[in-house]
């Protein structure tokens, strides 16, 4: 695997590579089995795999979040060396942000930045957006691959994709959440869990499941009303959210309909922990 910390070094390795089909994994670091499996998908589809590995500041609207997440850039390496990735980009703030990060793009986002995470992170998705841009114009890949796990980004990064027109020269495949053997989704966010708040984590995903089974057979505001009993009786002693939407443009429904794909979406705290989570119900 080759290391570039410079877009000029990144830009130059690829124009040698004589117009290759190229996968993109972004990432954050700490890595798990869920970015590992993005690599090896991208691996199965395309000639040559970037993963990037940015904590990107502009998208955390609590600083002491930013400084909170986790750094394990030894572990990363090894990692994306034994899944065989084939250029990993490593930049600084300064490579990203050479004008600093006061002078960001605005992205009109609609909908999609005023509900749920947009809701509870004013201005993260603007953050996702800027940092995603930026990578997806040094890297030019041909496939961007992402987790289902952040569903509401993925949302996002698609309406990026189509304000920037890119729609027809770069492809977005989502890969469905990887989940540890309890059920919970594997998060970087969940080194920071105490070994019995991580067992206690577990219940969002059951929740998640009690309305998968539920959804046609009760009323939506009842299946919120006990999935949110589930979570608060089981270690949770916040919740941001429990809500059913629209799978294809996540706004919120009531009502079952066959006509309509589905999905849950959770976000609560256990500790001083925010976990999120999504299940698709059809």
């Amino acid at each position: 695997m080759i290391i570039c910390k410079t877009k000029t070094a990144l830009q130059l390795l690829l124009k040698n590579k004589n117009q290759q089909p190229i996968g993109f994994v972004p990432t954050m670091g700490a890595l798990h089995k869920g970015h590992i499996a993005l690599i090896e998908e991208s691996k199965k589809q395309t000639s040559i795999t970037v993963c990037s590995i940015f904590i990107n500041p502009t998208q955390f609207n609590d600083k002491k979040d930013f400084e909170k997440y986790p750094v394990t850039i030894e572990s990363d390496i090894l990692q994306l060396e034994q899944a065989h990735c084939d250029i990993l980009f490593l930049p600084s703030v300064e490579e990203i942000y050479p004008n600093g990060l006061s002078s960001l793009t605005q992205y009109n986002l609609g909908f999609l930045e005023e509900i749920l995470e947009g809701k509870y992170r004013a201005n993260h998705f603007q953050g996702v957006c800027n940092v995603v841009e930026r990578l997806l114009r040094i890297v030019q890949p041909h496939i961007l691959f992402l987790g289902q796990k952040d569903y509401q980004q993925c949302r996002v990064i698609a309406q990026l994709i189509h304000l920037m027109q890119w729609q027809h020269t770069l492809k977005l495949v989502i890969l469905p959440t990887i989940r540890e053997a309890s059920g919970l989704a594997m998060s970087s966010r969940n080194s920071r869990l105490t070994a019995d708040e991580k067992q206690k984590a577990t219940t969002i995903y059951k929740a998640l499941q009690f309305i998968q089974n539920n959804f046609t057979k009760q009323s939506f505001s009842s299946l919120q009303k006990e999935a949110s009993t589930m979570l608060l009786n089981n270690g949770f002693h916040e919740i941001d959210y429990i809500s059913i939407c629209n799978a294809e443009n996540l706004q919120p429904t009531q009502t079952y309909s066959s006509s309509v794909k589905h999905i849950a979406l959770i976000a609560a705290f256990i500790g001083s922990v925010r976990l999120i989570d999504n299940l698709l119900l059809d």
